[in-house]
């Protein structure tokens, strides 16, 4: 399973981070680093639990980040 994380400026100035294979999975941050460490935890906890739940099989997991 290969995910990307795509980041951009919010117009308040935060960070937006998300995960277009992961739908519904958005993290923020006052700093983009901060948005993107977010996006990978929400992945992975996303990931385990369905594996946890059986909706999907484990496999391996590469996560990249757009520039």
């Amino acid at each position: 399973m290969k995910l990307s994380i795509q980041s951009e400026r919010e117009e308040d100035g935060r960070w937006l981070a998300v995960i277009p294979e992961l739908p519904g999975v958005p993290a923020f941050g006052a700093r983009r680093g901060e948005a993107l460490a977010r996006a990978h935890v929400l992945a992975l906890r996303v990931l385990a639990e369905r594996i946890e739940h059986l909706e999907i099989s484990p496999e391996p997991i590469s996560i990249s980040i757009a520039a």
